[in-house]
């Protein structure tokens, strides 16, 4: 049920540290309770000639660069070669993945960023997660409360799934382009391959290998 929406479809798990976390797990939103408890377990375990531990519940890879003004709150693990630039705020329970890049001003909270996933330009990222290479252009946010404060649903082919979730940002499937300036609302879904136009405001599921062009406009790319 729900094929196009499901990890084994969106995501490779080879490109994360985070793959336990997905055990069990058939659909992407369904880790976002498990996040931080998750990063406190792994933390224990990594190994201690690549990484090292910063503070409570920080660990970060020695490979990584971290800009003296970011802030780094736990429980997080910065990756291998993964670069935190200046005034990067991750406010706790944040994955950032090998090679991944969190940019000047970009705020994360309960997030699994897949390996060489950007998010480099004034971004907000929360209660989401993003695939193997995904990127999301200057800009551009997760809206993660909807503003009734309601359980957020998702919206599929005219059905509304519920998540039973108070915040969900978005999930985004491996190689997602996002462009400048755009807003995933609550419940976002986006399959793999997908690409987002510049200053749109996304709401439901985009097909993987398609188009958003703006809402009720989305053509595939293959």
């Amino acid at each position: 049920m729900y094929e196009e929406l499901k990890i084994k479809n969106n995501y490779d798990l080879s490109q994360t540290i985070a793959a336990r976390l997905f055990e069990g797990a058939e659909y992407p939103w369904e880790v976002l309770s498990g996040i931080g408890d998750f990063i406190r377990k792994l933390g224990e375990e990594l190994d201690k000639e690549e990484y090292e531990k910063r503070g409570e519940d920080v660990w970060v890879a020695k490979s990584a660069r971290i800009a003296p003004t970011a802030f780094i709150g736990g429980p997080a693990i910065i990756g291998k070669d993964a670069e935190i630039r200046h005034c990067a705020f991750i406010r706790g329970s944040a994955i950032v993945g090998e090679g991944a890049v969190v940019g000047n001003s970009t705020e994360l909270k309960n997030v699994v960023l897949f390996n060489k996933v950007q998010v480099p330009h004034y971004n907000y990222v929360g209660d989401s997660v993003l695939g193997f290479k995904a990127h999301m252009g200057a800009g551009s946010i997760t809206s993660n409360v909807k503003s009734d404060k309601t359980p957020v649903t998702i919206n599929y082919q005219g059905e509304k799934i519920t998540t039973g979730l108070k915040k969900m940002g978005a999930m985004l499937g491996d190689n997602v382009e996002v462009g400048c300036n755009s807003v995933l609302n609550p419940g976002t879904v986006i399959g793999k391959g997908a690409h987002v136009y510049p200053l749109s405001m996304v709401r439901g599921f985009v097909p993987a290998d398609s188009i958003y062009k703006k809402q009720g406009e989305v053509v595939r790319l293959k």
